[in-house]
């Protein structure tokens, strides 16, 4: 009796040892595979973070820098650096044929066509516009500084400011930096809505809606897709656009 009680014990030791490491090893598995199920979907759920990430981005309009250069269909921008110098737009200046007014803007402070380049590439760097447009643009709306229109010389205004026709003369400038100063924080204020680096001398400045025309052939009101800019003159911006290429050609 005592070796069959014996063996029994042994048996159902031997059960309950089995029964034991298999529950054990269904142990083992279950958490073997959820853990791995949890990593699983922590990746799932990372990728999909990632992918609405992605998705709002292209939603949102790209930043730019401002310093940034853009040329837009081929279009000639307003602002930006330039490797034009105040010796090639004297050059160009000579090459018109036209007499330069030493006379007259030398009481302005530009006894010379030098000086008065000069101005126009330092007044120009100070506001980030490309000397060029400016210059290119005095030169069209003077006659190469002859003058002939409303506006008279020893008024200093090179772009026709405030000439709205009629005879009525526009603006009128101290001397001739602060006529070109002038000029070109109104062309900086139509290219863009940076604040001015200088002290505003242009009183028409707030009257410009800001960087409305950031490409020289937007200047021309028939042709800004906004219908605003600096002339009512068809194809205005692109006749300067065509004079500052000749003066590129001449470097």
């Amino acid at each position: 009796m005592e070796w069959k009680w014996l063996k029994n014990r042994k048996v159902k030791l031997c059960m309950e040892i089995g029964l034991a490491l298999v529950l054990a090893i269904v142990l083992g598995a279950g958490g073997s595979y959820m853990e791995k199920r949890t990593q699983e979907e922590e990746l799932q759920a990372n990728v999909a973070a990632e992918n609405e990430a992605a998705r709002e981005a292209e939603k949102m309009p790209a930043k730019q820098d401002s310093s940034e250069e853009v040329f837009a269909d081929g279009q000639y921008p307003i602002m930006g650096n330039s490797d034009v110098t105040a010796q090639q737009l004297a050059e160009y200046y000579n090459a018109s044929g036209a007499k330069y007014p030493a006379e007259e803007l030398g009481k302005g402070g530009a006894d010379s066509i030098e000086t008065f380049c000069q101005m126009y590439c330092e007044e120009a760097a100070a506001e980030g516009v490309r000397p060029e447009v400016a210059f290119v643009q005095a030169m069209k709306e003077t006659a190469w500084l002859q003058y002939g229109g409303d506006a008279k010389i020893e008024q200093y205004n090179f772009a026709g400011i405030g000439t709205t026709g009629g005879g009525v003369p526009g603006n009128s400038y101290a001397d001739v930096r602060t006529g070109i100063r002038a000029q070109i924080q109104h062309l900086k204020a139509y290219a863009t809505e940076d604040i001015l680096a200088q002290e505003c001398v242009d009183d028409r400045y707030e009257y410009v809606k800001k960087g409305s025309a950031p490409y020289v052939e937007w200047l021309g009101q028939k042709e800004n897709p906004q219908g605003t800019g600096w002339a009512t003159d068809e194809n205005y911006g692109y006749s300067i656009v065509q004079m500052i290429n000749k003066l590129i050609q001449m470097q």
